[in-house]
């Protein structure tokens, strides 16, 4: 490798994938292997999958301490066929020697970063679509199939094409009732579904350095809807700050970050400042419009839930809505915890109280209706506002039912009117 080689101007994205490939530098389109820091699994896609794979290979894996499981999907076991699924993640845990495994306490995207897994610099694959989310903390973090998970904990390793990055420049201030949700159902429909298609998007500009790291974790989250191989935002003293609070300590902020010059494929510039609350009609993330356009529309149940809808900070803004205020009757309010620590620390700071005062049903933690299991899917001919990721035809339940999504706010203040509602009117300093 030449000094002039090892100069070249590289994106956050590059320098991670060189990093986990032992090289300086590498370019997009090229097509290298990486070495993995660390491999997620769930129990839908994870053991029950993997298993017969790693069995009819005679494999291993590789380094049992560099492999996490997360039970999400299934938990609590609603029916006979859940319970033998988590039977079996828990019986291939213990066989493979498994010590990470966090049974039914969250979902995998928060549970991650809640225990200390995830810091910047790493190379991470995760069993999951949404995995991008670790790329809020400066890792390189997507989402594998069963075929190459089985591959991965038999190796240690992964191949990949180096992508090219797309940055998304974003200024200015979120105006109250305005949030990251928002955001990025905004960008969806600009950019279209798939519209960073195996791109890697790099989050950038004053108004991300503003955000907490929840409010990060669901953009980066929902760069899958644009068909991203993953999100990223460059850590900072917000980033080190929280992961010294889940006991990682030493991370320099700073250490990784795009080079000014390196070249993108495509540069897009956002204004915050001038950011509406956003609504996605049926059945795409993609026709997300200013919540002015749907205001009318009618609710039947209200679901805040989810690894972009269910953080503390997001039941915290829900609660925030409805103190004080009760729920339609002609709308149910279900909210789930996106982990046992977040429900813990909302019932400490009196988040929960305030949802259950409203009318609001309190669900376990888990993936639940997000992803269409558990007892409280969608019935025919229903209308739902959600605060998850995704809204196709039939994904929490009956094919007939429509889902809208939005951000935790603009599901709260509709529960309270039935209808969706700018959130904007129940908060100090709002618009609407």
């Amino acid at each position: 490798m030449t000094g002039e080689q090892a100069c070249v101007a590289q994106t956050l994205a590059e320098k991670l994938i060189a990093r986990a490939a032992g090289r300086v530098s590498v370019t997009p389109g090229e097509v290298v292997t990486c070495r993995v820091d660390l491999a997620m699994m769930h129990d839908s896609g994870g053991p029950r999958r993997v298993k017969p794979l790693l069995e009819s290979l005679g494999a291993s894996i590789w380094d049992p301490a560099r492999v996490v499981v997360v039970s999400d999907h299934f938990s609590p076991a609603g029916d006979d066929e859940s319970a033998a699924i988590l039977d079996i993640t828990r019986s291939w845990v213990a066989t493979a020697g498994v010590e990470n495994f966090h049974d039914g306490e969250g979902i995998c995207h928060v549970v991650l970063p809640e225990r200390g897994y995830l810091r910047p610099g790493q190379f991470v694959v995760g069993g999951d679509s949404h995995s991008p989310t670790g790329g809020a903390f400066g890792c390189y973090m997507f989402g594998v199939g069963a075929t190459d998970m089985a591959a991965i904990l038999a190796t240690g390793e992964t191949w990949l094409q180096v992508p090219e990055t797309l940055r998304i420049d974003c200024n200015g201030r979120f105006a109250p009732g305005v949030v990251a949700k928002d955001l990025i159902l905004y960008l969806i429909a600009t950019l279209g579904l798939g519209g960073a298609a195996y791109r890697a998007v790099e989050f950038t500009g004053t108004a991300i350095s503003s955000l907490a790291m929840a409010e990060r974790m669901t953009l980066c989250n929902m760069t899958a809807e644009l068909g991203a191989q993953t999100g990223l935002i460059a850590p900072d003293e917000v980033t080190a700050a929280y992961l010294r609070t889940v006991g990682v300590k030493g991370v320099e902020p700073g250490q990784w970050y795009s080079d000014p010059q390196a070249p993108v494929s495509g540069h897009l510039r956002v204004n915050v400042s001038a950011l509406e609350p956003q609504v996605a009609a049926p059945h795409s993330p993609a026709n997300a419009v200013a919540i002015s356009e749907l205001f009318k529309v009618s609710v039947d149940r209200c679901y805040i839930g989810a690894c972009t809808g269910a953080k503390l900070v997001d039941l915290q803004v829900a609660a925030d809505v409805v103190r004080g205020r009760r729920i339609a009757e002609s709308t149910r309010f279900l909210v789930a915890p996106a982990s046992a620590q977040v429900a813990a620390e909302a019932e400490a700071d009196g988040t929960l109280a305030a949802l259950v005062g409203a009318g609001a049903d309190i669900l376990p933690t888990g993936c639940g209706a997000c992803a269409g299991y558990g007892g409280n899917l969608l019935q025919p001919g229903e209308v739902c506002l959600s605060s998850t990721a995704r809204n196709f035809q039939g994904r929490m339940g009956a094919m007939d039912a429509d889902i809208y999504l939005a951000s935790p706010g603009t599901v709260a203040a509709s529960a309270i009117t039935g209808r969706i509602t700018d959130p904007r009117s129940f908060i100090v300093g709002g618009g609407g």
